[in-house]
């Protein structure tokens, strides 16, 4: 699978895959284009929209202390930012059912290696992209919002009184003993192992592994390694993180567009044809795309991370179909269901 992810274009890929029998480490091209320095499996790279999930789940922990409610709208937390605030809630947020813009949607791949070290404030991203016109009125519809996760950050620190850092780090980072993974105000300059991640500029690749990382905040601006994220996710699952109630409501999936695909709140479900089902999430930053899903009880775990030169990136559904088709004699037969 590393292999074919590497001939199809990726200068990158590597995995971590856990079950009974232990711990996998693998990885298949170069690390840097124009060399042949190795990938190294255990190196850094960066989540993306995986960051959504630690987001999402500092909202719930917050949710269930009772220090917010998912029914509360955004004026509530966020007064006078967001027109027509009163009728969004932070559940739309969390389902991207909020109608809003997508701040995403206005970046250039020029003006990304222009700005590539400036320090974002979240209220520069939240501003411009509420003023654009909504693309649905509130809980009509889905689509995929990072300013719903900038906004999350926002109230998370205005709800807590802490940085978003801060919460991220207290609630999970030390408590899971993610050493290796990093807070968007520290993933600038990854730490080394890493592979390079390329942007397409003007039809020049551009190496874009150097990045202030404030840009995607609470919306992707994390970076971590498989381990960790394998972990996270292990932890997640099996009810180290979330109450019963909470993560119920986590897994309250919206049918996707692609057949067995369903999006919660920064959790999704996919069926494949064997009849495994599996949870987790795809990330996408500028050079790097991740995925990392897991059977409902963890018992078996992969975490897929590759560098980029352009930006067709595989589908997540047939990537996890052709491994569990590898795996089935004897190993994926076992899966939960």
């Amino acid at each position: 699978m590393l292999d074919a992810l590497v001939a199809n274009g990726s200068p990158a890929a590597l995995a971590e895959f856990r079950d009974e029998r232990g711990v996998w480490n693998g990885a298949s091209g170069v690390a840097e284009l124009n060399s042949a320095r190795p990938v190294d499996p255990h190196g850094w790279f960066r989540l993306g929209s995986v960051t959504k999930t630690f987001t999402a789940i500092v909202v719930l922990q917050l949710a269930c202390e009772g220090r917010l409610s998912l029914a509360d709208t955004i004026e509530r937390w966020l007064p006078g930012v967001v027109s027509g605030g009163g009728r969004i809630t932070l559940h739309h947020l969390l389902a991207h059912t909020s109608g809003l813009h997508d701040y995403t949607h206005d970046l250039t791949p020029a003006g990304v290696v222009r700005d590539r070290y400036k320090q974002w404030d979240p209220w520069e991203i939240v501003i411009p992209a509420v003023k654009q016109e909504p693309e649905f009125d509130p809980g009509t519809a889905w689509a995929y919002c990072n300013t719903n996760y900038i906004l999350l950050g926002l109230v998370i620190e205005k709800a807590s009184g802490f940085t978003y850092e801060e919460m991220v780090s207290q609630r999970i980072l030390r408590p899971l003993d993610l050493s290796h993974t990093l807070l968007p105000t520290d993933a600038e300059a990854l730490p080394e192992p890493h592979a390079h991640g390329y942007l397409d500029v003007d039809g020049q690749l551009v190496d874009i592994s150097t990045i202030n990382a404030s840009q995607a905040g609470a919306a992707g601006g994390m970076a971590s390694t498989a381990r960790d994220i394998n972990h996270f996710f292990g932890t997640l699952l099996t009810g180290g993180l979330l109450g019963q109630s909470e993560s119920e409501i986590m897994r309250t999936t919206i049918p996707m567009a692609s057949p067995g695909v369903g999006s919660g709140l920064s959790l999704a479900r996919v069926d494949l044809p064997n009849g495994i089902t599996v949870w987790g999430k795809t990330g996408g930053a500028f050079g790097y795309h991740m995925l990392s899903f897991h059977t409902a009880d963890a018992t078996r775990q992969l975490t897929v991370s590759m560098t980029m030169t352009a930006s067709v990136r595989p589908a997540t559904h047939q990537l996890l179909a052709s491994v569990a088709n590898v795996f089935e004699p004897p190993g994926w037969s076992t899966w939960s269901r």
